[in-house]
């Protein structure tokens, strides 16, 4: 009876280690079938309002300037119609909460243009081939992924944390850099200059000359060197980050002009004001969603088609920043949406965790696994705060990139945006892979110049 019971719970352990380390071969094979390579359904919808995959955007655009300004595939299209506070509620099944709050408070400026659906996401061969490995083999230990590299880890996510991962863990230029300034929006209208910064990024985890054991030995999938130039009271001032896939061992070093001295931040997590961003954007509000899942509980809602913003080159063609800023909000003559299926994940405050929002819902893109909305609620059950990113498109990556990324506080009425790259002469330029000697705290000291 003993040795049949421990034979029982062997099997059951082999059982939930198999399940653990991802989905069946059998089923990791849609990902050349009926999928796209990094999992979204091929197909298009029902009434051909979202067409079918054919390999996304890898063709040069015109008036692209790879190291220079992007250009707008889609310059000459025209809008499909607008949705305002008018005829939100015809369109309310495919509209965010947070959407829905942004046309009602803002009536006679706020509005979503529609645009026809174009599904540019693409990747490189070994991104693809990385992801179907990636399929049978990741799995979440508790909330840090293992056994991923080079790929989307989840392709078919069982869960709402393996779709966050995703998010997180999405394909992107492995180094690359770019200028880009950020305001806060008061809530009385008024845009204030919160940084101008030269970032360059690293994403360790797709580096194409690594592996999946190389990659292991750090975790380090994500850093980042933040220079600060503008406004003058914030000039000299750096950040340096680095993200692990077990976030509690994420590191960040900052320097303050008026010590004159490199610290190390205590807490880079959740609900943690961003020096990056002027301490206005909490650290995982960045780019929608960036940080640790321990938190929260994930809840994976299920997939359903909404009018997102999608490949939003448009939003860099005028050469100012005026241009761009509304008086509360990014100005929607510029802002391209679209159709798209995109994953829902509502994340729940975790029993004995703390953040200031005890709720949030998640709308994450099938193709590229982005979040690009995301909707919070305070303790109090109140639409507190939405979280949008706009994806723009790099051609010879190929991939795409979040270019611009803020929040509205629908209960103070204030805002923040990121990323605005109007006025620089560089957008996004991909870079060789830089040393990473460069994202230290000992680097991050040799650039004070004050």
């Amino acid at each position: 009876m003993n040795r049949f019971s421990l034979s029982l719970l062997g099997l059951l352990i082999l059982c939930t280690q198999q399940a653990l380390a991802g989905v069946s071969a059998q089923e990791a094979a849609r990902l050349k079938t009926d999928l796209t390579p990094l999992g979204a359904e091929k197909a298009g919808n029902a009434d051909g309002s979202i067409p079918a995959w054919t390999g996304g955007l890898s063709t040069p655009t015109p008036g692209d300037q790879p190291g220079g300004r992007r250009g707008d595939p889609f310059k000459d299209e025209k809008p499909l119609f607008s949705i305002n506070s008018k005829n939100a509620a015809q369109y309310a099944d495919k509209l965010s909460d947070g959407t829905k709050a942004l046309l009602a408070r803002y009536p006679d400026s706020y509005r979503v243009d529609i645009y026809p659906t174009h599904r540019t996401a693409a990747a490189p061969q070994w991104v693809y081939d990385n992801t179907l490995s990636n399929a049978t083999r990741a799995s979440l230990k508790g909330d840090i992924v293992e056994n991923a590299f080079g790929g989307v880890p989840f392709p078919i996510p069982q869960n709402g944390a393996e779709v966050i991962w995703n998010h997180l863990l999405r394909w992107r230029a492995p180094s690359a850099t770019f200028y880009a300034t950020a305001y806060q929006l008061t809530a009385d209208g008024k845009a204030v200059l919160a940084s101008d910064t030269q970032s360059t990024q690293q994403t360790p985890y797709y580096f194409k000359n690594s592996n999946l054991e190389e990659f292991a030995k750090s975790g380090i999938y994500f850093t980042v060197r933040n220079r600060v130039s503008a406004p003058s009271i914030r000039a000299g001032e750096g950040i340096v980050g680095r993200q692990n896939l077990d976030a509690s061992k994420d590191q960040a070093w900052v320097y303050l002009v008026g010590q004159r001295r490199v610290r190390k931040l205590p807490n880079t997590c959740c609900d943690t004001p961003s020096p990056t961003m002027a301490g206005v954007m909490s650290f995982d509000e960045i780019e929608v969603f960036t940080g640790r899942l321990d938190r929260f509980d994930w809840k994976l809602v299920g997939k359903q088609e909404m009018y997102i913003p999608y490949n939003a080159n448009r939003l860099m063609q005028p050469t100012s920043d005026k241009a761009i800023l509304g008086a509360h909000h990014i100005n929607p003559d510029h802002a391209r949406w679209e159709l798209h299926r995109v994953w829902v994940v509502e994340a729940t405050l975790r029993a004995g965790q703390r953040h200031q929002a005890a709720r949030s819902r998640y709308y994450c893109d099938e193709d590229t696994w982005t979040c690009v909305l995301g909707d919070r609620w305070d303790a109090n059950g109140q639409l507190w705060k939405t979280t949008w990113g706009y994806v723009s498109l790099i051609p010879e990556l190929p991939g795409n990139f979040m270019s611009i990324f803020g929040f509205n506080d629908l209960l103070s009425g204030a805002a923040f945006m990121a990323g605005l790259f109007n006025e620089k002469p560089v957008h996004f330029k991909l870079l060789d892979q830089v040393p990473d000697s460069e994202f230290t705290p000992d680097a991050l000291a040799s650039d004070g110049i004050r």
